[in-house]
């Protein structure tokens, strides 16, 4: 079975996801056939770190939504994050342009190291507080995970992997990605949203049993379930 992932770095949803998607399988009994694969997606293609300012006044100002609520909606985020076993440290975040660093996990897929670096790069953003835009930042994080730091300065000062970027991204479009986290499963099922563990659960059990249908790709996103996912509005839950 294959999965692919569509995320961004700076999505606090994406990462909450993963891990919910992790979980469910360590108990899948067919895990060691599953092949996960990452697929970039930028939420604000025109991002920039303003030095000075917080994540939430940025945000505040960016979306129009009032600081106070800002403050609220990322507390919520943030429990989230803590029951799957995350940490995020809003008060510290910098928002931040993170095509640079989808071309440096574009750089670790061929390496055999995209699982490193999308734990590393999200673990850096949400926890860490680190700047994601910064190629002294993007090369000590990529050696920690085993990868070449002057290949990797090489391509961040170069427009290496630029197009495999853009690649995902318009095929997210393609197939009407509006919102990440995006899982698609075999190429013709799809989940939206940081979905609960027990529906990733009952999502890989149904597509391993039903591999062989034809290839259309379906939502099964359980109708009555809450689902939390970011868009380039923001990050939001519904029900």
């Amino acid at each position: 079975m294959k999965i692919e992932v569509w995320s961004d770095f700076v999505c606090p949803f994406c990462y909450i996801g993963k891990r919910r998607l992790e979980h469910a399988l360590e108990n899948f009994e067919n895990k060691d056939k599953v092949v996960v694969e990452y697929k970039s997606y930028q939420l604000d293609p025109n991002a920039k770190h303003i030095p000075g300012k917080d994540f939430y006044e940025t945000f505040s100002e960016l979306k129009g939504i009032p600081l106070e609520q800002v403050k609220t909606m990322n507390q919520q985020v943030g429990e989230q994050a803590k029951a799957v076993g995350l940490t995020y440290h809003f008060d510290t975040m910098k928002y931040a342009n993170t095509f640079d660093a989808h071309r440096v996990a574009k750089y670790a897929e061929e390496k055999g190291k995209a699982k490193e670096i999308t734990e590393r790069f999200l673990h850096a953003y949400f926890t860490e507080s680190k700047l994601m835009s910064d190629f002294e930042t993007l090369i000590s994080l990529a050696g920690e995970v085993g990868l070449d730091k002057e290949e990797v300065r090489d391509i961040l000062e170069s427009n290496r992997y630029a197009r495999a970027v853009r690649e995902d991204i318009n095929v997210a479009h393609q197939i009407g990605v509006q919102g990440v986290p995006f899982f698609v499963f075999n190429e013709k099922y799809a989940v939206s949203g940081a979905q609960p563990e027990e529906v990733f659960t009952q999502v890989l059990n149904q597509v391993w049993e039903e591999e062989r249908e034809k290839p259309i790709l379906q939502t099964l996103n359980p109708s009555k379930s809450e689902t939390s996912y970011c868009t380039d509005e923001g990050c939001d839950i519904e029900k």
